[in-house]
């Protein structure tokens, strides 16, 4: 995906300034694809230029005037065809996991404190998503659409969630007062 595919589709959903759009961003779609204000400004110039993109001048009493962007009728149809296009299976890059594997070969205290400190941030992000859940989506079953989509995409996140802190748990209790010379234990296998 390209971080114009992903600006077409929050594009699609609500038309917005270029800061607004970088605050929605990082508030939904940042959660699995980062970039940058200065990416998705830059990003935004081109699509414009490219015919994705139509943009409104908005005057305001108290801030100069911004640059309203909505996606234009070329925009929705290389949108269709990105989401028609199929999508090649990702491969997991985990600095994280080549760290765990390779513990033994360093100093295995500073790879636990590594992965407690991951631990917590899953769990940080787990109850965020929690928490967003219950406050946009207090009845799912009732959802459909927009709506419904974009709940299941936050089920994704919180079953995720649940993996790494599932996973780095299992990895932790396996080395709890097992001293490094010593086999894992079999129910961490």
């Amino acid at each position: 995906m390209a971080l114009e595919h992903a600006l077409l589709v929050a594009l699609s959903e609500r038309p917005a300034a270029g800061l607004d759009l970088a605050r929605r961003f990082e508030r939904s779609i940042g959660f699995f694809w980062h970039a940058t204000h200065q990416q998705i400004y830059r990003v935004l110039a081109r699509m414009e230029a490219d015919g994705w993109l139509d943009r409104e001048f908005v005057e305001q009493s108290d801030r100069p005037t911004k640059k309203v962007y909505a996606v234009s009728e070329q925009g929705r149809r290389v949108l269709a065809d990105w989401l028609a296009t199929p999508t090649p299976l990702e491969p997991l890059r985990s600095d994280l996991a080549v760290k765990m594997r390779g513990a033994s070969r360093g100093d295995r205290e500073a790879v636990l404190a590594v992965v407690r400190g991951n631990l917590a941030d899953h769990r940080t992000r787990l109850a965020h998503y929690d928490q967003l859940a219950a406050r946009d989506y207090p009845v799912p079953a009732e959802l459909s659409g927009q709506d419904l989509d974009s709940y299941l995409v936050l089920r994704g996140g919180i079953r995720l969630e649940e993996f790494w802190i599932g996973w780095l748990e299992e990895y932790l209790l396996a080395y709890a007062d097992t001293p490094s010379d010593h086999p894992v234990p079999e129910g961490a296998r």
